[in-house]
Formats: C-alpha cells, sequence, structure tokens
C-alpha cells in the first residue's frame, strides 16, 4: 500500500465555482498509483468542494443562483463579523461539504463523463483557498 499527498491552492477573487479537475488528474498521474482511493480536504469554513457537470456553463451558474436563493445575504445574522456574507458562507459550505472521497482506477479518477472537481468559494473577496488531497492505494 502506497500514500501521496499534496496541496492544491486556488485564489478566488469571488463567489463562483472553481473547477480544479486537471490539476488533481495531472498530480495523481505523478504518484505511480493505479487503484485507490483519493480524498480530497477543504481546509476553509467559508469554501467548500463539489463534484458537478463541467460541461455546461449554466449548470454552474444555476448552482450559484439556488444556493443564493436557499441561503440570502441579510441582517437577520447574528454572526457578521467580516460583513453581510460571512455567515451564508458559513452555512453553504455545511450544506455542500468540506470532503469529497474519489475511487482511483487505471491511475485516474473513477469521475463520470461530465463530472469535474470544483471549489465552491461562498465570500464575496478574493482568497486563497486550500484543498488537501491524500490518495492511498497500489
Amino acid at each position: 500500500m502506497q500514500q501521496a499527498q499534496t496541496r492544491f491552492i486556488i485564489n478566488t477573487h469571488d463567489k463562483a465555482l472553481y473547477e480544479f479537475t486537471d490539476e488533481v488528474a495531472d498530480w495523481l498521474a505523478g504518484t505511480g498509483i493505479e487503484t485507490g482511493l483519493l480524498t480530497l480536504f477543504c481546509r476553509h469554513t467559508s469554501a467548500s468542494l463539489l463534484i458537478n457537470e463541467n460541461a455546461a456553463p449554466a449548470v454552474q451558474r444555476d448552482m450559484l443562483r439556488w444556493l443564493d436563493k436557499v441561503v440570502p445575504e441579510g441582517l437577520h445574522y447574528e454572526h457578521d463579523s467580516e460583513g453581510p456574507d460571512d455567515m451564508p458562507a458559513h452555512i453553504r459550505a455545511m450544506l455542500t461539504g468540506t470532503s469529497l472521497s474519489v475511487p482511483v482506477a487505471d491511475g485516474r479518477m473513477a469521475l463520470g463523463t461530465w463530472q469535474g472537481l470544483y471549489l465552491a468559494e461562498h465570500r464575496r473577496m478574493p482568497h486563497r483557498r486550500e484543498v488537501v488531497a491524500h490518495l492511498v492505494g497500489e
């Protein structure tokens, strides 16, 4: 059994979905691990990780609009230390999750044809986000 670990830095500039599938695939190819399990973990409380469609940009726009509707910004939150998008960002991260598990087969992520890996930035301000990747396999 082998293990590999790295960190991906994703610089964000606004609320959006930032795809990083290719970066993970490139790293994975260099590990030499053919079969295993990849775990991705977002080290933040106001950003999250998603697997979603990466072919139609309308999917990302619809996802962001839905999150804005379900968890709107406003003055009705007690926690607003960093502005009106602070608490909604924490709730959106809780709803969408901070970790993913992806099977690895034949040295590649076993994603479906239209699936991609995304960091969801839930804040309007630019951030430097970090995602830890840990791979176990052989």
